[in-house]
């Protein structure tokens, strides 16, 4: 069910391209699919009764092969395709039904586009380009200049502020191209493939570009990609589609551990888990003690009968600070102490959620489990090595496993 109180709202969308739309809408909600439609009308059918919604902070990737619909939908949310039924709701603004001055305007204010080559003006500089659109929504000379040098400053470019494109290599005019995306305060960012004409490592280069600023910013990026490791990178979320459908919808790690069917597998198949798979998606909660606190035997004692080797101490802001293993719990258990730091040890790895798993391998040559944190490095849970060993591998491969 789609989130009322979402900022993007996307309901029953269908866009059906041709002249005859009427008869392919009616053939396509008695149930006839996209080859049907296109053998008995002539038309194609685009987008085939999709709905979501898109939260705040997210990064929400549309991957597909190509003609799987991914561009169409991205295009219907800020209108540059007009769909045939169903609603795009922008701040409960049903979008999809609005005149072309009320889209311009939500094109100025809300929504910014980046494309995937880039759409700058040649004959001018950099600054003009990034001030454009805000040229168009009436915007001071001495105002918008300002916040261009600004926003180019954001993504490392104050400097070329004065030259013109063809003075920037192919990931610095991408970079360009996000900043006039940026300029306008709008919420919401569409992009479509905007990294796939770089070269690769000018490409991970821009994927971390682009994680870096979505943590400051906090936007609504819709993110079209038909490269896989992309996607599975930067989705907060992920839709495949095909046909016009949306195969499956769901985090990195569930196309990862729950592919849908063989359409699914086909994308994964041959994906480096360790290198997608980020700590804090599979590390599992645990038993914690509180710094300061008195201990209370009877608690410690069913601990104990739980059989955890370790039992990781947290101060009062829930940070991490050490840890008890099964032989001191028996000790402290058996002394009856208050004070846990009198057996606590505080030689433990920690690692922070984000962290590939590719990334923490090393770190078990001498230990068999790490703490999770968060970015502030508050208690997230543990990882163990078999967690890790078993989350890597494929084991979603047979269709049956």
């Amino acid at each position: 069910m789609s989130d009322p109180k979402a900022k993007i709202r996307i309901e029953h969308l269908i866009k059906i391209y041709g002249d005859n739309c009427h008869t392919a809408l009616n053939l396509f909600r008695k149930g006839a699919n996209r080859d049907a439609i296109l053998q008995a009308t002539g038309q194609v059918l685009g987008i085939a009764d999709v709905s979501f919604t898109i939260n705040q902070g997210e990064i929400f990737v549309v991957m597909g092969l190509s003609g799987s619909g991914k561009s169409t939908l991205l295009r219907c949310i800020n209108r540059l395709v007009t769909p045939t039924s169903g609603h795009i709701y922008i701040d409960d603004e049903d979008i999809a039904h609005v005149d072309e001055k009320r889209i311009r305007q939500i094109r100025l204010t809300k929504v910014s586009m980046v494309f995937q080559h880039f759409g700058l003006f040649p004959h001018r500089t950099v600054g003009d380009n990034v001030e454009y659109g805000l040229k168009l929504r009436g915007m001071s000379k001495a105002k918008r200049r300002i916040k261009a040098l600004e926003t180019l400053e954001v993504v490392g470019l104050a400097q070329w502020a004065d030259y013109l494109p063809s003075a920037l290599s192919g990931g610095m005019q991408q970079r360009v191209g996000l900043a006039r995306a940026l300029a306008t305060d709008a919420e919401i960012l569409l992009m479509d493939e905007p990294f796939s004409a770089l070269d690769p490592l000018t490409r991970r280069e821009m994927q971390d570009e682009l994680l870096r600023l979505q943590k400051e910013l906090n936007k609504r990026i819709v993110f079209v990609s038909h490269d896989t490791p992309e996607a599975l990178k930067l989705g907060d979320r992920i839709a495949v589609m095909k046909d016009g459908v949306i195969v499956q919808l769901g985090t990195p790690e569930e196309l990862l551990n729950q592919p849908t069917n063989d359409y699914i597998r086909s994308f994964i198949q041959d994906i480096n888990r360790g290198q997608i798979l980020k700590a804090g998606m599979i590390s599992r909660p645990t038993i914690c003690l509180i710094l300061g606190e008195d201990l209370d035997q009877i608690a410690l004692k069913q601990i104990q009968s739980q059989n955890i080797p370790r039992i990781y101490v947290l101060n009062s802001h829930g940070e991490p600070v050490g840890f008890v293993d099964s032989q001191q719990l028996d000790l402290a258990i058996h002394q009856e102490v208050k004070d846990i730091t009198k057996f606590m040890q505080t030689n433990f790895s920690q690692v922070k959620s984000t962290v590939p798993l590719e990334d923490i391998f090393h770190l078990y040559r001498n230990e068999q489990s790490l703490v999770v944190v968060d970015e502030i490095g508050k208690f997230k849970g543990v990882l163990e090595s078999s967690d890790v060993l078993a989350s890597i591998s494929n084991f979603n491969s047979n269709p049956n496993s």
